[in-house]
């Protein structure tokens, strides 16, 4: 099977990729980077740890992960309704918070509009593109306040 894009003509901006590193514990960081993005108008309706998943159903070793399902409900209402309500099988759109060293963690996103959109899923239409950039300032916001 070949994938329909080159993943090596991607720039990070075409995925709405966002990064920042925190100076604090892992607990701290996630209800830092909860508290904010509520703030900026996400709900999270979703949260969990794969690393103490994966560290108890297969003793993997995983230093601390978490996923917040971050999802802003006026936005995720237009994005379904702009794709059929395929955009669904990608919510929420998920922030994760990985410890790079004790007292070091990263925040990570990657807005599943942008993917969406890239693969197919989305309809490249001027409607989406709207989405698109009111998530982006959303997630732009929320990441200026970490």
């Amino acid at each position: 099977m070949s994938l329909p894009i080159d993943p090596e003509e991607i720039a990070p901006e075409d995925i709405g990729e966002a990064r920042a590193t925190l100076d604090m514990s892992h607990d701290d960081a996630i209800e830092h980077v909860r508290s904010v993005f509520t703030d900026a108008g996400f709900g999270v309706p979703v949260e969990f740890s794969p690393s103490e998943m994966l560290n108890e159903k297969v003793d993997a070793g995983r230093d601390p992960y978490y996923v917040l399902g971050a999802c802003n409900p006026s936005v995720a209402d237009r994005a379904l309704e702009a794709t059929d309500n395929k955009l669904g099988a990608l919510m929420a759109c998920n922030v994760v918070i990985w410890e790079e060293d004790p007292g070091t963690q990263i925040v990570y996103h990657t807005s599943i509009m942008r993917i969406a959109r890239l693969i197919g899923m989305a309809p490249d239409t001027e409607e989406m593109a709207d989405i698109i950039a009111d998530t982006g300032e959303l997630v732009d916001e929320a990441f200026e306040n970490l």
